[in-house]
């Protein structure tokens, strides 16, 4: 018998006090979570697949049981979405990091909620729901080294690939986890604290897969281990990529893995460095950022033509009002390309967030992530929360400045230079829309 599940991916409420639904017609980048989990859906199922930001959602559309992944930004979205299904009698099981960090409140919107990694839970759910045993919780256990072999293969066939544009590139993993404990980052704790790889020969079969020469490493630290890198590094290079990722800034000071990075075709590389201040990034527990080498790294970097973005976080105690326009002057100094700047947020489960709620600094913890923008959601030593999050919009508005732009940037003659000017021009339409509700989100 078959039977039909619809997967949705949910957009997310524009701001608190004008809740529309985000929507674009276009999106740049083929989402990995989608075609993945269609690839780990037992036979048969027929599967339809839905990216809400890029298309609409038919609640009448047959359903046997309706999967929601979704991050906290997405979760009341998702919460009125799952609502919309169950009035029809359909069953809703529900995902991704939000249910991770907020189970029970997950659990109380939908029929039932998979906790942790899809691949050891994600079928038992489904044939529990066709057999109407469905439980209320399923918990996977992180999947060890040696299950990260043999994946399938993500299911372009079931994305409608019109919505992705001409020039799209596709999400990949190669990794999981970081083996870094940083005070403030949350991912390792639902990707498992345990730092994990695929084989280098699979990721390559991945890439294959796609049809296209750009690709997206989605995950944490892609030179998480670095011999596993280099190896992976190695077997792009007959491939010709256009490839990205996330990695941490000791990388950019080791010649040998940036010439091979270059060598297999790297485009962009996002980086972690946080603060420009030596005490913030040690009271972080970010000690593999090193302050004093930050301009040698940005120079190797520009030396090989690689394009890079920095992600930067206000709010840490031994800050003070200067750190926005030192920060903006150090990047100016650099010529930095593209920058993120981002309030300082206590996710659940890290010794941050265990920290202010000991201090009772948590504004309101129900609140945190739910609407897009950088809004401040804790009370910061030296500053109210209203002016963390004025000084941070500013931020973006000097930075993104044509005339700043011009200084920073070399002229778009390379790949490298053409991805910094259109990372650019997207960030400053960001910052020029940004509303009195910091709805940063503007793409």
């Amino acid at each position: 018998m078959s039977l039909n599940l619809i997967i949705i991916q949910p957009s997310f409420y524009t701001s608190k006090t004008n809740p529309k639904v985000f929507k674009t017609k276009r999106r740049a980048v083929v989402p990995l979570a989608l075609p993945y989990l269609a690839a780990l859906t037992p036979p048969e199922w027929n599967v339809t697949l839905i990216d809400e930001q890029v298309q609409d959602i038919d609640f009448d559309r047959p359903a046997d049981v309706v999967a929601i992944t979704t991050w906290t930004l997405h979760s009341l979205r998702a919460y009125d979405i799952a609502a919309g299904f169950r009035r029809r009698g359909v069953k809703v099981i529900m995902g991704g990091p939000h249910v991770f960090f907020y189970p029970e409140e997950a659990a109380e919107n939908c029929d039932a909620i998979g906790i942790g990694e899809a691949e050891p839970i994600w079928a038992q759910m489904l044939t529990d729901a066709a057999a109407g045993r469905l439980k209320k919780e399923y918990r996977a256990q992180p999947l060890s080294q040696e299950q990260l072999s043999g994946l399938p293969k993500p299911r372009y066939d079931a994305v409608d690939m019109s919505l992705y544009g001409p020039f799209r590139t596709y999400t990949l993993q190669s990794s999981r986890g970081c083996p870094l404990v940083c005070d403030f980052c949350s991912e390792r704790l639902y990707l498992s604290t345990r730092f994990r790889w695929r084989p280098h020969e699979e990721v390559v079969e991945d890439v294959l897969h796609t049809g296209s020469k750009n690709i997206l490493f989605g995950e944490s630290n892609f030179g998480g281990k670095r011999g596993r890198a280099m190896e992976l590094m190695e077997a792009l290079i007959p491939l010709k990529t256009n490839w990205s990722t996330l990695w941490t800034s000791n990388f950019c000071n080791d010649d040998e893995f940036l010439d091979l990075a270059c060598k297999s075709g790297l485009l962009h590389v996002n980086i972690g460095i946080e603060s420009i201040d030596a005490e913030t990034i040690g009271n972080m527990r970010k000690g593999v950022n090193k302050t004093d080498q930050y301009a040698e790294m940005f120079q190797k970097m520009r030396k090989r033509g690689i394009s890079f973005s920095l992600n930067f976080i206000f709010g840490w105690d031994n800050e003070n009002p200067t750190v926005f326009d030192s920060t903006l002057k150090f990047l100016e100094k650099h010529k930095v390309p593209a920058a993120y700047f981002n309030v300082l947020m206590p996710t659940p489960g890290t010794s941050l967030h265990a920290k202010f709620k000991t201090e009772d600094r948590i504004i309101n913890e129900e609140e945190m992530g739910r609407w897009p923008g950088h809004l401040c959601h804790v009370k910061p030593a030296w500053c109210t929360p209203k002016e963390l999050e004025q000084n941070v919009q500013r931020m973006y508005r000097q930075f993104y400045t044509f005339p700043s732009m011009a200084r920073r940037l070399p002229l778009p003659t390379s790949k490298a230079a053409i991805a910094n000017w259109v990372v650019n021009i997207g960030e400053r339409r960001m910052a020029r829309s940004a509303t009195g509700n910091n709805d940063f989100d503007a793409y």
